[in-house]
């Protein structure tokens, strides 16, 4: 297993890191023990978030005893400084610690910076000047911010969803990060649930020297996967290498990465489900895809207005109207046993 160095941070640890969004969906005892476990494993570095509801708390639970072991990164939705120091004083209180390892401005929608009048840049330097954070980090979905972050010179971290059916400009954020000593953190590594083989994953990640991979971990059965990797890291050769080639043909850039930017929807459509329905019936079989549930959901297509509100907030550029009706067309031809998955 490779270690990585994030940038300039200093903060060095396996390139395999636990993703704590899921953990939100366990009960806290079932939390508690993947997380000792990930741990125990040897991972070092845990990225949660103050909106992954009781996420940060099961971390708290689970690792305050080894809390000089491990590195923590965590994140602000906040608009404002007020929101943003109780968000932060909240997140210390529940990560059961003095200080966070990173502090990231969750899915920004602007690059804050000093001096822009919102005071949310001034915060972060004031937090870290009192040592209740050690480095400044933002997470984003839309390119445009991403580039002007690591442009800005800033910030020590980016976090942004890479996975290898990311496309040329994804891939220019990485170099851009290196060139410039700053940590990129990859989040949706196995692309929204996409990504069906952790080994394929996980070996392209192995290519760069600057990218930690978060994975998203739910199951004790998903994070031995992982695990199991510490020891024997998979590499791009041979059947994996033939396995991402074959994704990369069927799936190329043009899919629904499942981000949510385009939400809501004026006609309730749950785009970021629907408009890549299609690829999750058959890269990830299951009966509860064609429920009554989701077939009343995808018939709610045939309301779309075609505002065009989706495909201006999408961060990929995805015209979002088209993929729907493409979905909802093949997902009829799957009800009516035209088309076997």
């Amino acid at each position: 297993m490779k270690n990585i160095t994030l940038g300039s941070t200093g903060i060095t640890t396996p390139q395999n890191a636990f993703g704590a969004l899921p953990v939100q969906r366990d009960d806290m005892e079932t939390s508690i023990r993947i997380l000792r476990r990930a741990y125990e494993g040897g991972m070092t570095f845990f990225d949660t978030a103050r909106a992954y509801t009781d996420s940060e708390e099961k971390i708290g639970n689970a690792l305050a005893d080894v809390r000089e072991n491990i590195f923590i990164a965590t994140k602000t939705m906040a608009k404002t400084p007020e929101d943003f120091w109780k968000d932060l004083e909240t997140s210390l209180r529940l990560l059961k610690t003095d200080h966070v390892d990173i502090y990231q401005f969750h899915q920004a929608t602007q690059c804050y910076k000093p001096g822009d009048g919102t005071g949310m840049y001034e915060a972060m330097l004031e937090a870290k000047s009192q040592g209740k954070i050690r480095h400044i980090g933002i997470t984003a979905h839309k390119l445009g911010i991403a580039k002007e972050a690591v442009e800005s010179g800033l910030y020590e971290t980016l976090q942004f969803p890479l996975s290898y059916l990311s496309g040329e400009q994804e891939l220019e954020l990485v170099r851009m990060c290196k060139e410039r000593s700053m940590g990129f953190i990859a989040m949706k590594a196995l692309a929204g649930g996409l990504i069906m083989n952790s080994a394929a994953a996980f070996a392209y990640m192995t290519q760069f020297d600057n990218v930690l991979p978060i994975w998203g971990i739910q199951r004790m059965n998903e994070l031995e996967e992982f695990l199991g990797y510490m020891d024997n890291s998979p590499a791009v050769e041979g059947e994996i290498a033939k396995i991402i080639e074959k994704d990369r043909a069927e799936l190329a850039v043009d899919f629904c990465r499942g981000c949510g930017y385009c939400m809501p929807c004026p006609a309730e459509i749950k785009i970021n489900d629907c408009a890549r329905m299609s690829l999750m019936i058959r890269r990830a079989p299951s009966a509860r895809w064609l429920s009554e549930e989701w077939q009343e959901e995808m018939a709610k297509i045939e309301n779309c207005i075609h505002c065009g509100k989706c495909h201006t907030k999408c961060p990929y550029g995805l015209n979002a109207a088209e993929l729907l009706i493409k979905n909802l067309e093949d997902y009829n031809k799957i009800l009516a046993g035209e088309v076997k998955v």
